[in-house]
């Protein structure tokens, strides 16, 4: 499963760790997240994400 990086504020979102403060269970896919997920740093849309590019693997 690929991650996703907030435009705002760079949190990475990892579907194998999930977002269990939130009620997001390990596992659950971004684009299996339910449309009223938020950033849970800075409470961006999930629409302000973009597929994470890690540079250092570049």
């Amino acid at each position: 499963m690929n991650m996703w990086q907030c435009t705002v504020c760079n949190y990475v979102y990892e579907p194998q760790l999930g977002d269990p403060d939130n009620g997001i269970h390990a596992g659950t896919s971004f684009e299996d997240l339910p449309d009223e997920w938020v950033c849970p740093v800075c409470s961006a849309a999930s629409d302000l994400f973009a597929p994470y590019v890690n540079e250092e693997e570049m």
